[in-house]
């Protein structure tokens, strides 16, 4: 029986329904039949013209990004699927500030809804720091059908522990 360590907190109904999908070799179909295809957005330049316009979009006044890349070793280190950073810094006599989004690796060969899932995540700690009622409100204002992709790239992630790559 393999261990479920992205869907640990769902109801004991969900993960049986997970289990049965993993017995019967099924979770990669399932996955594909909801996301057929992964996205076009591979490089870093192209990965932060789609969080600039997902922010545009969505979230105009928030501070600007400064850099949105992909990072190979982030779920490794910090055990996370996207990062947002923060900095501000003394330059001359201004205070400078940027603002970094990192996305796991894991994510390039993605269906496009789950990139997009991962990025409204990282875009919504522009406004709301904690993972608070706030913070997922923001999210599904962004993205409606968020808690279903959330769940979703859960699966994908076990998927890819239990048997690897998709695409």
């Amino acid at each position: 029986m393999p261990k479920l360590k992205y869907i640990t907190h769902y109801p004991e109904h969900t993960k049986e329904q997970v289990r049965r999908l993993i017995d019967e070799e099924n979770l990669g179909k399932y996955i594909l039949k909801k996301y057929p295809k992964k996205h076009a957005v591979t490089t870093d330049k192209a990965l932060y013209d789609f969080t600039i316009s997902l922010k545009n979009e969505h979230m105009r006044k928030s501070q600007p990004i400064s850099k949105a890349i992909y990072d190979g070793k982030l779920s490794e280190l910090h055990g996370a699927l996207g990062l947002h950073t923060f900095s501000s810094r003394v330059q001359g006599g201004k205070l400078k500030s940027k603002s970094e989004i990192r996305i796991a690796s894991t994510f390039k060969t993605a269906p496009e809804e789950f990139l997009r899932m991962i990025v409204v995540h990282e875009l919504a700690h522009l406004k709301e720091k904690q993972h608070d009622k706030a913070f997922y409100a923001l999210c599904t204002n962004i993205e409606p059908s968020y808690g279903q992709l959330e769940f979703d790239v859960r699966l994908y992630l076990t998927h890819l522990e239990l048997f690897g790559g998709l695409y």
